[in-house]
């Protein structure tokens, strides 16, 4: 298969990438016919999923602004995706022109793209790595010298966890992201979830299996085990529209239909 100008060799063409199958559903232009049958496919399961894409998006925007209030100036992005438009760069040094992001992705289109996209941005970074390494994700954070584990620091969640199976130990790897982050760090989490959900929902994830990440579906309980012993800030883990919305006319009747739960809490000074 003929590559893209400016695409390693080694990427895989001929699977669909989660990675570019969502960067469709937001509108983005980093994506290849093979996703976008997929993306067609899983829409005409489920007409309503390029909104729950949207919907994932807008929580993390509104998370990201929560924690730029509390005074969060460094972001570690795990499962980052490809850089769209609204992406928490842009949100963070909106409001924080000094604000430092790390994007970190187990995709080498999406890597590669952003590192394409983010040249010459001193204040960010991309780093090529699987969730499921923890540790390789820290020391690849500490390398590039964006960001300091000695201050509060946001870790940012968002839709990557529900691609770790149980067999890989996701609570694990959560500890060790969570015990290298100071008092006053924050985490953002969403998750995918079979609660309250109708079957085409949970036909059109199962549809996930045909890319290289397969979503694993969660409970609530089971997502706000993620946050350890860390304070949930209110109104804690709730479908994704009904955490801190801009504004009572952005949930609708049925904030379950985008199948996510979503959730941001905080480390606080362990007392003696």
């Amino acid at each position: 298969m003929q590559m893209p100008d400016g695409l390693p060799a080694e990427i895989d063409l001929s699977r669909p990438s989660a990675a570019r199958v969502y960067d469709y559903f937001l509108g983005g232009a980093h994506n290849f016919e093979i996703d976008r049958q997929l993306a067609e496919q899983i829409a005409s399961m489920t007409p309503n999923l390029a909104a729950t894409m949207r919907a994932g998006r807008e929580f993390l925007r509104r998370a990201v602004r929560t924690l730029l209030d509390a005074g969060i100036d460094q972001f570690l992005d795990v499962g980052s995706g490809i850089p769209t438009v609204g992406n928490v760069h842009e949100v963070a040094q909106a409001a924080n022109p000094k604000a430092r992001v790390v994007y970190v992705d187990i995709d080498p289109v999406a890597v590669a793209h952003s590192r394409e996209l983010l040249a010459g941005d001193e204040l960010t970074g991309v780093i090529h790595a699987d969730l499921r390494e923890p540790e390789r994700i820290l020391a690849g954070a500490r390398d590039l010298g964006l960001l300091d584990f000695n201050r509060p620091l946001g870790i940012l969640l968002a839709g990557v966890v529900h691609f770790i199976p149980d067999a890989d130990r996701p609570g694990d790897v959560l500890a060790t992201l969570r015990a290298a982050a100071a008092p006053g760090s924050h985490l953002v989490i969403s998750h995918s979830t079979f609660e309250d959900q109708p079957q085409e929902m949970l036909d059109a994830q199962r549809l996930s299996a045909r890319t290289d990440t397969e979503i694993t579906l969660r409970s609530r309980a089971e997502v706000t085990s993620f946050f350890g012993d860390w304070t949930l800030l209110e109104p804690g883990v709730v479908h994704m529209p009904l955490w801190r919305p801009d504004s009572p006319s952005d949930v609708d009747e049925h904030p379950e239909r985008f199948g996510a739960f979503g959730g941001v809490a905080r480390y606080d000074q362990p007392t003696a």
